[in-house]
């Protein structure tokens, strides 16, 4: 009777034992799901692998084992690869995963390979891009090969130039205009910094100006940015002298000559005119 209980309290200690290795092998909780991004791409782990193949790009094909078939090929206008054996096989509009079991079913129904193995790489990135022009630091045509935002297509163009403006213009591939702030691009809220789509033109324009002369140490032309008040152009400008006055501002607006407080909204083309302080 004792022998049984030994036994049986050992049993326990052992499925107690097992149960506990088995708990530790689960997870707390499951990797994120990739999320969906513009132009066919996916964020998450290895989201260069899901880039949708299309006119120009470059695809390495290997099949495993061999080293007589496949190498390097372009994707032609009409969408299509060459292959060997198997001729003209549609990559365009398919990842390269889909493009690998799409020349894997060719070989297996053309009767060369019982069931090879088949390896896509995507080499070089045409087909998808965006325009980036303006005052950026090297604007021209950026390759999309996974989720790009717009704080990084700013940073692998060398970000915006001195005397471009504070804000960017995004023009879609279907007509659509969005202005962005760079200071908001620049904050790390990925709500402020959206994905790109391939297709999109990314433009810096030339920062709007006004005019600071009169009564201040450094008059000159200075660059617009954000809600610019009088007061802050004439700091701008290095400040009032002893003899100036910052009180009422002279201002020559679109032909017209107004007078402002230093509260009110600079405009593109304002010519300020700091007067002399009254004794």
């Amino acid at each position: 009777m004792r022998l049984s209980s030994i036994v049986v309290a050992l049993a326990a200690t052992a499925f107690a034992a097992a149960f506990g290795v088995a708990r530790a092998q689960v997870p707390e909780s499951l990797p994120p799901a990739p999320q969906a991004a513009p132009g066919g791409l996916v964020v998450g782990e290895g989201t260069s692998g899901a880039y949708v193949l299309g006119r120009d790009d470059v695809v390495a094909v290997g099949l495993l084992g061999r080293n007589d078939f496949g190498g390097r090929v372009r994707v032609q206008a009409d969408g299509t690869i060459q292959m060997p054996l198997v001729g003209k096989i549609v990559a365009a509009d398919h990842t390269a995963a889909e493009l690998s079991e799409t020349i894997r079913k060719a070989l297996q129904t053309g009767g060369y390979y019982a069931d090879p193995i088949v390896q896509v790489e995507v080499v070089s990135y045409a087909s998808r891009y965006v325009v980036v022009l303006g005052n950026f630091g090297s604007p021209g045509l950026v390759p999309i090969n996974r989720p790009y935002r717009m704080s990084e297509i700013l940073a692998r163009v060398g970000g915006v130039r001195e005397g471009g403006a504070d804000y960017i213009i995004v023009r879609s591939a279907d007509g659509v205009e969005k202005r962005y702030n760079v200071r908001d691009l620049a904050t790390g809220d990925t709500s402020k910094d959206p994905y790109v789509t391939p297709g999109d033109k990314i433009y810096a324009p030339a920062a709007d100006l006004f005019y600071v002369s009169g009564q201040v140490h450094g008059p000159g032309v200075f660059p617009l940015m954000g809600d610019m008040t009088v007061a802050m152009a004439i700091a701008k400008a290095g400040g009032v002298t002893e003899s100036g006055s910052d009180k009422k501002v002279q201002v020559t607006r679109g032909g017209k000559v107004i007078t402002l407080d230093p509260t009110a909204k600079v405009q593109a083309g304002d010519v300020l005119l700091v007067k002399e302080r009254l004794f």
